[in-house]
């Protein structure tokens, strides 16, 4: 049996491994030597050339303050006209009521003289209280809404049974209502006790008085 064929196997092993880190050692060794030469010849042929960088641009110049802000101008005053405009003004009268129209004057007739008395021993008197031959509820109604008022003079005439015979209206009211009221109350209630003369007979006579017509408050 030759002496090759002896070999042991991991020998081999090993030396195969210890070559390829040899080939791998050199190789690196070539690689970066060639580099640093070539980056030195690539450095030398480059020229430098100096760039120049712009110019920042310029800043705008800051606004004006605030402060120096120029005041608005005075408002246009238009001066007044010399003339006056002229004044309208709704002028309202009032217009008093008309009071109301007073009744038209009453002419009373003057009363007749009266008639010489008699030679009596006795005079008539009423019978009665005069004061109630007229009353408020004797009042006219017409006289009472417009408030008229008044007072009547009267004289009556009387026979020998003590009745009215005439009336006569001495003195006015102002009312010729009032005053034909007072005579036709006096001629229905107005009763007398009749007089006696120097014989003792008896007789009429006449009798004045007034009543005034004034509207119950």
């Amino acid at each position: 049996m030759a002496y090759g064929d002896n070999v042991d196997p991991k020998n081999r092993v090993v030396a195969i491994v210890l070559v390829g880190l040899f080939t791998a050692v050199l190789g690196y060794g070539l690689v970066n030597g060639l580099n640093i030469s070539i980056v030195k010849k690539i450095a030398e042929k480059l020229d430098v050339v100096d760039v120049e960088e712009p110019p920042p641009p310029e800043e705008p110049p800051p606004p004006p303050p605030p402060d120096n802000k120029l005041p608005p101008p005075p408002p246009v005053v238009t001066p007044p006209s010399p003339i006056p405009p002229p004044v309208t003004t709704n002028t309202v009268q009032s217009v008093p009521k008309a009071p109301p129209t007073p009744p038209p004057p009453v002419f009373t007739p003057p009363a007749p003289p009266a008639p010489p008395a008699p030679d009596l021993s006795q005079a008539g008197t009423p019978r009665g209280n005069p004061g109630r031959w007229a009353t408020n509820d004797d009042y006219p109604a017409r006289a009472m809404r417009e408030e008229r008022e008044g007072t009547t003079g009267f004289r009556v005439t009387y026979n020998v049974e003590g009745r009215v015979t005439s009336c006569d209206v001495t003195s006015s009211s102002g009312h010729a209502d009032l005053d034909a009221e007072t005579c036709k109350l006096i001629q229905r209630r107005g009763r007398f006790n009749p007089g006696k003369d120097r014989a003792g007979n008896p007789t009429g006579g006449t009798y004045s008085n007034r009543i005034r017509w004034q509207i119950p408050r």
